[in-house]
Parts: structure tokens; sequence; C-alpha cells
């Protein structure tokens, strides 16, 4: 069987170009042949600039020609979610509300560093507006549908990134995480997602959300986030809460997990119902990680649902996103958006003040519980993807989004490095993710457990081939 170039990973990319097989320009022409043959079944994209992606690659090929690579990442093909500044083009945000004319002409710090590296750009994948909500369908660019089914939600709100992704349209992409939006639809995808520790990657603008967001990677496999992070980390005086000087994950990926104890949170202590076929796959990851010399504890946080005061915060956030809007362009919103806005606008800023409070109060609990174990590992999410277009699984009692994802809203409220990582599949054959939550500053540690899943086959799942590709 025939490896094409959009199947290879971001490494196996640049081994290929070591070695002369081909060249940049020979794999961003594959990816955009890709996107142009799975766009009209999942509505991935935003914008698509083959032109500067041909001219990037070029240059690359130059390079590597020459024996002159240029950073981490030469000429391997990236996307970015559509949250994020890339200079030539707007950033439309999934919003009617935001005009594309104007300068365009600044960088995020993460596709800054990206273009430092000699990423090649392919274009721009699609979000919820404002990235507001854990699907990805906007009133702007539509539904984006699932990579294994196109009737199925990719998830959200780096949705266009992971189904991108998962269907060799770029190796890479850059995704930004305020409530799960990296690990979510990793895991509805079947990539996968890491969330770093908040200030590793640095995030300008600033969220509305505040420091619930952090911009992550979203790749094949943990090596390749890994170098990704590495590539994205690090100062940038745009951002007054970032972390300082990059502290390099990939070095130590092949340290493995023997010896680490790992906390097993099958439900947060009977707080989530768990659909059987994904609690299997879960409960095999960690098998495999009890094969590879963990031990393994089925322990709980033994935390509240801390939905409430994630409210709070998103809420509120959304209210003062949409502040300077007048009523006419207010109209404009998804309306899902417009409902959170008009819970935001009635909070208080005591009743801000007291969400702090109990983020700060979690916290700590999350803390003295990786002085017990060094990692703690749950399902990412209790379902499988659901139909597309909709906020909630049909039936569900959950008004919002955020009561399908018990397990990923609460380790935004503590800044903690968490991933998501395929697992397996469910009898409709779409994928299943297992979450890996380190303490604070340990992406390392979460990064070389996801490692140890892909080095052992568990993370192997079945490619995404929609029907009509």
């Amino acid at each position: 069987m025939t490896t094409r170039l959009t199947d290879l990973t971001a490494r196996q990319l640049l081994a290929g170009y070591e070695k002369g097989d081909f060249s940049p320009v020979d794999a961003t022409r594959a990816a955009l042949e890709r996107i142009e043959a799975v766009e009209p079944l999942v509505n991935a994209f935003v914008r698509v600039d083959a032109e500067e992606a041909l001219t990037r690659a070029e240059a690359s090929a130059r390079r590597w020609h020459r024996r002159e690579p240029q950073g981490l990442l030469d000429g391997v093909p990236v996307t970015v979610k559509d949250i994020l500044l890339q200079r030539g083009g707007p950033t439309l945000r999934g919003s009617r509300t935001v005009r594309a004319d104007g300068a365009w002409d600044e960088d995020a710090p993460s596709v800054a560093r990206l273009r430092a590296h000699g990423a090649v750009f392919l274009g721009k994948t699609t979000t919820p507006e404002f990235g507001w909500k854990g699907v990805t369908d906007s009133p702007r660019h539509g539904v984006t549908g699932n990579p294994y089914d196109p009737t199925r939600t990719a998830g959200g709100s780096s949705g266009g990134s992971a189904a991108a992704v998962a269907l060799g349209a770029g190796a890479l992409s850059v995704g930004t995480d305020g409530g799960g939006s990296v690990r979510i639809p990793a895991s509805f995808c079947g990539i996968f997602g890491l969330k770093p520790t908040y200030g590793r990657v640095p995030m300008y603008p600033s969220s509305p959300f505040g420091t619930l967001a952090h911009a992550g990677p979203m790749a094949r496999d943990a090596a390749d986030a890994a170098l990704m992070l590495d590539a994205m980390s690090g100062e940038d005086w745009r951002d007054w809460s970032h972390l300082g000087p990059a502290t390099e994950v990939a070095a130590g990926l092949g340290e493995g997990v023997k010896g680490l104890r790992i906390a097993y949170s099958p439900s947060l202590g009977g707080q989530v119902a768990v659909r059987s076929s994904v609690a299997a796959a879960v409960r095999r990851a960690v098998g495999a990680l009890a094969d590879a010399g963990a031990y393994i504890e089925e322990s709980d946080p033994d935390v509240p649902d801390p939905v409430e005061a994630f409210h709070t915060l998103w809420f509120s956030g959304a209210a003062r996103l949409v502040q300077h809007l007048s009523a006419d362009q207010r109209e404009l919103l998804d309306p899902g958006l417009r409902e959170i806005v008009a819970a935001g606008e009635h909070y208080s800023a005591l009743d801000y003040l007291a969400a702090v409070d109990a983020r700060m109060a979690l916290g700590r609990r999350m803390g003295r519980f990786h002085t017990s174990y060094d990692l703690l590992v749950t399902p990412t999410l209790p379902i499988t993807a659901f139909e597309a277009g909709a906020e909630i699984p049909a039936g569900s009692r959950h008004h919002r989004w955020t009561g399908w994802t018990p397990f990923t809203y609460p380790f935004n409220l503590t800044q903690q490095p968490a991933a998501s990582v395929p697992c397996g599949v469910d009898e409709d054959g779409l994928p299943i993710g297992v979450q890996l939550v380190g303490p604070r500053h340990a992406d390392a540690l979460v990064l070389r457990a996801a490692h140890v899943l892909y080095e052992s086959g568990t993370a192997r799942i079945p490619a995404a081939v929609p029907a009509g590709s």
C-alpha cells in the first residue's frame, strides 16, 4: 500500500526533506489537493491561500537543498484556527460582526513562532462564533462536519483544525482551548490535542474569556505536538502573563512512565455518566500505561463540579466581548451566544469575584491531589460525536455545551496541562479520547505519557475516510 504524503506526520515529512525523498513543495501540493477533495465534505476551512503556501514551500525547498533548514518545522504544512491573528488576511472569528477589511498585518505569538520556524501556512480553519461553544458551527461559515462521519459534529471550538489534521489537510494546526476547545474536537476527530499550562504559549490579543483560554498544538501524534510546542513556546512582550523562557519538551519524550503514580478517575467519583464503549476504551488505555510500568490507582480528585463558577467567568467574558456592538449587530450573533451574553450581563462584580474564589479553591485542591499523583487519567468526553449543527446531543437534559464536557473545563479553571489521546472507536466507528492531566508546568510529563500510548499502539485508530472522499 502506497503511503501518501498527506498521511505522514510532521516528523516524517522533515525526515523525508532531509533525505531528499521529496520536498516541501511536494508536501504542500499534496495537502492543497487534499483540501480540495475533502473541504466540500466537512467545511473545515475559512480561507485557503495556495499562493502563499507554495511561495513559502518553495523558499523552504531552497533552504533544504542548501542543507540550511530554518527552525524546527521548516516546510511542514500547517493550519491556523481563525481565532488567532495571521498577517495577510482577516481573522473573522466566525462572526458576521467582524469586518474583513483592514490592514491585518500582525501575527499572534504562536503564529509568529511557526512562521519563524519555517512552517508553511495553508489557511485558516473554522470556529464557532468567537469560540464560544464546544461544537463548530457559526453564522458566518456554517457547520463543520466530523471527518469520520460528516453528519456528526467535529466538536469545537477548534473543530476545523481537528478535522483538517485528521484528514491530512496539513500535518499540524494551532488551536485555542478555553473550556476544552482543543481536547473536545481532538477526541471527536481521533487526533492528539494538548492544552499546555496557561502561559506556556503566549496569547495576543488577550482572550475575552481571560485566563481560561490557552493556545495549543493539534497533531497526528504526541511527538509532533511536542515539536510544535517547542516551536511555539517562549516569551512575547505582548502577553504579560506568559511563563517566560521556553523549556524544551520534545527531547525527553521517550523517557516513558515507569514508576509514575497515576490516578485513574473513570467518572469523577460518579458525577459523570460515561457511555460504556468510552469507558471500556479508556480502561484499556490505562492498562497500557500500567503495562509500561506506571503505578495505577483508581482515585478521584474529590472536587465538586465547578460549572457554575465556569459559567460566571465564561458568560461574563461573552458579555464583555460584544459590549461594543449595536443592537442591530447583536441580531447577527449566534442565538446561543446571545443567550449567554444576556446571562453574563446580569452578573455583578461580586458574582465574578466569587467565581474567582471558587477557581482558586479548585486549583489548590488539584495542587494537593498532585502531591500524591503525577498524572490524572479520565475520559476526555463521556460520549462520542453527535449530530452536526447542534450544541447538545438530542434528548440531552442539559441546555449548554458544558453539560457534556465535564472532564475538560475544570482544567481550564486550574490552568493545568491536559491532553486528549485517541484510544479506540465506538460501535459506529467514531473516535474515543482519553484525557491525561498533569500538575501545572508538567507539560513534558503529559506528553511523555501520551507518547507511550502511541508507542504501544493504543492510540492508533483507523484513519478518517468520510463517505465521498
